[in-house]
């Protein structure tokens, strides 16, 4: 049986064996509270994704079934806005390991302040830890290795000048080409 569609195979020629994995992150997407649907191009980033992460306050279990319906692979959490079938199918915290990239999810990390340090002591044993809840983007990399990133939300923007997601590539141990994606306004 040959690759599923969208997905890319091992070459003859690749002598180290890793394909690189295309991720999709997001959170705070709250529909049907904040949008109707989500934008356009973050379903055709789903679409194309062979990991999709969800850092939670879906809102919506229909939502919920529509990302299970269209990504590969979900890792998800509930979030502080979650309740009732929400939280009984998702968890907290979710971990996976991607191409050798140590990866958790969860929902809400506590203020800004301090926000590195607490993190690295509550995790670990993780490479990048995706967070959600304040609707900022945020990437950065603590004093331990530990990488974080708010994709932000792609609905919600509050005072940001535009609604975001991530898409990145996890290859080999490494999580590169990490990039926020602006979701213009609505009109």
């Amino acid at each position: 049986m040959g690759p599923s569609p969208g997905r890319v195979s091992n070459v003859a020629g690749c002598d180290h064996g890793v394909v690189p994995v295309s991720l999709v992150l997001t959170s705070d997407t709250h529909v049907p509270q904040r949008s109707r649907d989500l934008p356009h191009s973050l379903w055709s980033a789903i679409d194309a994704a062979d990991v999709v992460v969800h850092a939670g306050d879906w809102v919506d279990v229909a939502l919920l079934d529509e990302y299970e319906r269209r990504a590969d692979t979900l890792v998800a959490v509930y979030g502080n806005n979650d309740h009732g079938a929400l939280r009984e199918r998702l968890p907290e915290v979710a971990r996976a390991e991607i191409e050798g990239v140590r990866m958790a999810v969860v929902h809400e990390t506590g203020d800004k302040k301090g926000r590195e340090e607490r993190c690295a002591a509550r995790f670990p044993d993780v490479d990048v830890l995706v967070f959600g809840h304040s609707h900022i983007p945020w990437d950065t990399t603590g004093a331990t290795g530990l990488r974080l990133i708010n994709p932000g939300s792609p609905t919600d923007r509050r005072q940001q000048p535009h609604g975001t997601f991530v898409t990145a590539v996890a290859d080999d141990g490494q999580l590169r080409d990490v990039t926020f994606h602006p979701v213009p306004r609505r009109r």
